[in-house]
């Protein structure tokens, strides 16, 4: 999946975290996390983000993430719902490995 434009999920509400996602054309991945519980979960919610755009095929992105407390499920969503929104993409793959 190729991130085309800059795209954003979530909200800043406790238990939830805002994503921004944008090109960054042959850079790879960076991630930039602003977490309430960055000390004890930050290296897990950064893993979170790369596991699932790996899953999306999503290779150079620059993500922004605010995190408000949010569970891995609530994570993976946002991260989601900012890539395809970010690609384009019309065709929605939510459960298991993206074709």
């Amino acid at each position: 999946m190729k991130i085309q434009k800059t795209a954003v999920a979530g909200t800043m509400e406790s238990s939830d975290i805002m994503v921004t996602i944008a090109p960054n054309e042959g850079n790879g991945m960076e991630i930039d996390l602003d977490s309430t519980v960055e000390k004890q979960y930050g290296k897990i919610i950064r893993r979170t983000i790369e596991e699932t755009l790996k899953e999306l095929k999503v290779h150079d992105a620059r993500v922004h993430a605010v995190d408000k407390g949010a569970l891995d499920c609530a994570i993976q969503a946002r991260v989601k719902t900012a890539a395809y929104r970010a690609s384009g993409e019309q065709s929605y793959q939510w459960g298991g490995e993206a074709k």
